[in-house]
């Protein structure tokens, strides 16, 4: 398998115009329950995207009484680089990108479209995350089909009803099982390690965890000063702020309901207003770098404080920053995934979500707020957006399976103790 570079989050967001919203709406509709391998938006033979959606935002408007268009939004989390990303993705779906942004009033007009022309449309209307996460660094999406192909031809390997392993010590089970597969010429690519992020990605990342924090000492007698003050102001906001008693929804509810749970994954949108005035906003912004942060560099192999069945997540400012968008894939069912996040790390869902209009009441940003269960999970319901399309290439696979394959391939054709062996069987 090639070199692999990093993940990247993708996000373009094109404006509609009223009278496109349901059309592009029932398109995606149609798109969505095509054959990913043979349909119009054919992800599946995109070899880079782990995830892909696209959700429509209603006409709407905010706070402060202005009009905010109606957009739709497609997302992916792709392999770098981008500029292969984008090359494949009009090459297969140039058709489909014609119908989805076409109503767009600064949509190409030549006919046919050209690829260049294209590309630029898309590069034109992408929007930088504010933050993002990724479960695993470096961890393709090639890799993670190879490694479940690898799982699986072992498991089959080892069921074969012509060998008799069953008296095997572990240790030799596992030379037996290595010998296997050096003997496949389609398995050769396990002799080797997993590709991982290239040496420029890394001496990027290893710089950029190093300045932020010597910047941060730097400036920390101002930080010592201004954060009480900062404290105060938000406590006083906050006693002024008024949760939203708002329930979902029953139809939309069900309407919800019914895009999830059909896969060993689920997907999550979620959109919502900041709350007025620059004390929030810059708050918000403030908490969002130390999410990305954080993100990037401690919380990249595996788990979210402690949470390890999220795949992909990001926080997208919208409007100028009066909105904000959450996506997530991730694992299970939207209950579990809100109480894994409410008992783990509500402190986290407070700092960042409790700068959003209507969310449960909070003290001092982290506190409160999302131990408001009931009031929470409405908050999110009430929020959350219809995903009216959504891919994943590997489907059945959980974060602890992806994990799981990758420890197999790992531990293959390693020296291994006895007791080594034996855990590393366990994994098959």
């Amino acid at each position: 398998m090639g070199l692999v570079t990093h993940q990247l989050a993708v996000t373009i967001v094109v404006p509609l115009p009223s009278e496109a919203v349901r059309p592009t709406r029932d398109l995606l509709r149609e798109y969505a329950s095509q054959d990913p391998q043979r349909g119009a938006l054919p992800f599946g033979k995109l070899s880079r995207v782990h995830f892909a959606r696209l959700l429509i935002l209603d006409n709407a408007t905010d706070i402060g009484g202005w009009p905010l268009p109606a957009r739709v939004v497609f997302i992916s989390d792709i392999d770098a680089p981008l500029e292969a990303y984008l090359r494949e993705l009009v090459e297969t779906a140039a058709g489909a990108m014609d119908q989805i942004f076409g109503s767009s009033a600064d949509y190409p007009t030549s006919r046919p479209v050209a690829r260049k022309e294209l590309i630029g449309f898309l590069q034109s209307h992408m929007v930088e995350a504010a933050a993002n996460y990724v479960n695993t660094v470096g961890r393709s999406a090639e890799q993670i089909r190879s490694e479940e192909e690898l799982r699986r031809e072992l498991e089959k390997y080892l069921d074969s009803p012509d060998r008799d392993l069953s008296r095997m010590g572990s240790l030799e089970l596992h030379a037996r099982i290595g010998a296997h597969v050096r003997s496949r010429e389609d398995l050769r690519w396990t002799s080797g390690p997993a590709a991982g992020p290239d040496l420029h990605f890394k001496v990027g990342e290893t710089l950029h965890s190093i300045w932020v924090p010597l910047v941060l000492i730097i400036l920390l007698p101002l930080l010592l000063v201004a954060l009480p003050v900062w404290l105060v102001l938000v406590r006083t906001h906050e006693l002024r702020d008024v949760p939203s008693n708002a329930k979902p929804d029953e139809r939309r509810a069900q309407q919800l309901a019914a895009l999830e749970d059909h896969v060993a994954q689920n997907q999550f949108s979620a959109v919502g207003y900041v709350k007025p005035g620059m004390l929030r906003r810059m708050t918000l912004s403030s908490i969002l770098w130390v999410v990305d942060y954080a993100t990037r560099h401690v919380f990249n192999r595996g788990r979210l404080a402690g949470v390890k069945t999220i795949h992909f997540a990001r926080w997208v400012f919208l409007d100028d920053k009066r909105r904000l968008l959450f996506v997530s894939n991730y694992d299970g069912s939207l209950e579990s995934y809100m109480d894994d996040f409410i008992d783990k790390v509500a402190w986290g869902l407070n700092a960042v979500f409790s700068n959003g209009v209507g969310y449960p009441s909070t003290r001092w940003l982290v506190l409160d707020g999302a131990r408001r269960e009931q009031e929470f999970k409405s908050y999110l319901r009430v929020h959350q957006q219809p995903t009216e399309l959504w891919y994943s290439a590997y489907s059945q696979l959980t974060a602890e399976n992806i994990a799981n394959n990758a420890a197999i391939r790992a531990g293959l054709h390693a020296r291994l103790s006895e007791e080594d062996a034996q855990a590393w069987l366990r994994r098959l």
